[in-house]
């Protein structure tokens, strides 16, 4: 057994409360090591000796590492717990905060002194439901031409956007569409910034308390929210934190009084007086954008400003959370505090950050809820779309990812495929060509991608427009006009969008069930998994291979009386008698339920 691969420490994502009874502890090993894996605990008081065996389960593996876990249920809060590893041949090796040893006594032992109620990461209930919909509000539909900025462009289906381009999409066009929304199932928005700017985009606000007048104004979304509440569907607002624009007052109050001015520690000003141009002297978003001046949050005024625009927006309009840009570079402290403040004003508020890396320090329970799961999304652009990495490859990072985070971190990710600052999914799929009935297999692996966001863990994100085959390169291409004449839609394409969630939706396994690998056929291109809730079983497959895959496996829901699975895509119902028989379709997928 190779010692050096073993891996735990008392604390997330090793060690993390899931109840105020209870907390999930999980140890990594080498890949085929570990036979078996027990976890020994019992009260930090009792005496030394006294603890209690219990089986861990392998739910995940990578290339390299297995991970096991397990829940330790505690009447007292208060945990000991040591583990003992068996390679199946007899060996065994003990695992304490001393690190690993053959002698149990010299391993040590891992201690959670008391699992405090504020430390358990509680989800609202509805996130476990939801299912996103993008939109960026200038390009989704123009509902009040009143409103329009000068120089508005065409809505065509031919538009190609500048950076500077406006279509006069607005609050009254995306409530004219909640019928439409709802009909796809979408029960979640969230909407890119609506608050005064000079750009097209918004993320350089002008002012925080007020609804862009292109777009409307606070009782168009007071209306748009009690509408989308009416039939379902929550609406989360993304705040621009990290930066103001060059026009918001206190930093106009900078330039203008430079040292003198109030709001001076507002800002990160080099020196005095500031400029602008050619070169900022001041600390901004980015390389030296100049008309996006980062904001100082550890200042305790400029902090106190912000959390109360935060409270005022729910208070105000009932909004059910927050999107949080660029909120890596925002300091911690601040997030903190900004997550008493949602959480006092609207409990199950959901407070998601825009994170394009690992964002364990952020996903303790203290600050987010998720965030916006770009390391997955690249997962899934390496598979489906640029088909760089095979069946184990893919399943090897999804493990990764999940290991990664607590249970509820990873129920909150928006899994997304795309967003406004991405190429559209189906134009990375046509990009990497197939060499065979191109235009069909685009289609299909978009079709593949999007049955994978709706089986996994976390809450499935849709760009505008994703449903109906929009295409687009990047920024500002992936945020063309939304196709609205059904002649230009892909009607094949929004019927699946409609089928896979309203399985999502049926299936209470695929939105709260534990996941597990069942199947990775590298050579056919298949990889199955499994979802269970406890109540309910299901799996999925996915061949992701130009080629028909006959799938002969043991069954998804182990040994048991024989009887029929049914396909829920397809409709069809298989025998099986302990092992499974199916063929998938190149690119196609199958949904398994226990009949």
């Amino acid at each position: 057994m190779n010692w050096e691969a073993i891996y735990h420490i008392d604390d997330v994502p090793y060690a993390f409360p899931v109840r105020p009874d209870a907390v999930k502890v999980r140890i990594r090993a080498k890949r085929g090591d570990v036979r078996k894996a027990n976890v020994l605990h019992s009260d930090r008081y009792v005496a030394y000796r006294n603890e209690m065996p219990q089986e861990l389960e392998l739910v995940a593996s990578t290339a390299s590492h297995d991970y096991f876990e397990g829940v330790i249920v505690t009447e007292t809060k208060r945990i000991r717990y040591v583990f003992q590893l068996e390679d199946g041949e007899g060996n065994s090796v003990w695992f304490g905060e001393l690190g690993a040893s053959p002698n149990r006594d010299m391993a040590g032992v891992f201690n959670i002194p008391y699992v405090s109620p504020s430390e358990v990461h509680e989800l609202p209930e509805w996130v476990y439901d939801a299912v996103v919909y993008q939109i960026f509000p200038d390009r989704f539909r123009n509902g009040d031409e009143s409103n329009d900025p000068p120089g508005t462009e065409p809505w065509t289906p031919d538009a190609s956007p500048s950076a500077q381009s406006y279509y006069g999409g607005d609050l009254a066009g995306i409530t004219e569409k909640l019928p439409y929304l709802q009909e796809l199932g979408i029960n979640l928005l969230y909407l890119t910034p609506v608050f005064v700017s000079p750009s097209t985009h918004k993320y350089d606000t002008t002012d925080y308390l007020a609804i862009d007048p292109h777009f409307g104004d606070i009782g168009q979304l007071k209306a748009l929210v009690d509408e989308a509440h009416m039939r379902g569907i929550r609406v989360m607002l993304d705040a621009v934190f990290n930066h103001s624009g060059n026009q918001f007052f206190a930093f106009r109050d900078v330039v203008e009084k430079g040292e003198a001015s109030r709001y001076k520690e507002w800002f990160f000003a080099e020196r005095f007086p500031v400029v602008e141009s050619p070169v900022p002297n001041y600390v901004t978003f980015g390389n030296a954008i100049a008309t996006m001046p980062k904001l100082n949050t550890a200042n305790e005024e400029l902090k106190q400003y912000l959390l109360d625009v935060a409270a005022y927006w729910i208070r105000e309009t009932g909004i059910d959370g927050w999107r949080l840009d660029v909120a890596n570079e925002v300091d911690r402290t601040f997030w903190r505090d900004f997550r008493r403040a949602v959480k006092s004003e609207k409990p199950d508020a959901l407070i998601v950050g825009e994170i394009m890396h690992h964002s364990g320090p952020w996903l303790r329970g203290d600050q987010f809820d998720g965030v916006m799961n770009y390391m997955l999304r690249t997962a899934m652009v390496d598979f489906f779309a640029k088909t760089s990495i095979g069946v184990r490859e893919f399943s090897g990072r999804l493990s990764m990812i999940r290991m990664m985070y607590t249970d509820a971190a990873n129920a909150a990710m928006f899994n997304l495929i795309g967003s406004h600052d991405t190429e559209r999914f189906m134009t990375m799929c046509e990009r990497h060509g197939f060499g065979w009935g191109e235009e069909k297999a685009v289609k299909e692996k978009m079709m593949l991608a999007v049955f994978f966001q709706m089986i996994y863990p976390g809450i499935p994100q849709i760009y505008y427009g994703d449903e109906v085959g929009m295409r687009g390169g990047e920024d500002p291409e992936c945020r063309r006009p939304m196709l609205w004449q059904e002649e230009q839609q892909d009607g094949e394409l929004l019927a699946f969008y409609r089928k896979v969630i309203a399985l999502r939706r049926q299936y209470a396994a695929l939105r709260r069930g534990k996941v597990r690998v069942w199947l990775e056929e590298e050579s056919l291109g298949v990889l199955g998994i499994v979802r269970d809730d406890g109540t309910q079983r299901v799996a999925a497959l996915i061949n992701n291979s130009p080629l028909e895959a006959v799938v002969s496996a043991g069954s998804p829901f182990g040994s048991g009386p024989s009887g029929f699975i049914l396909d829920a895509m397809s409709g069809v119902r298989y025998p099986h008698e302990g092992r499974l028989q199916l063929s998938l379709p190149p690119y196609g997928c199958a949904l398994l339920c226990e009949e």
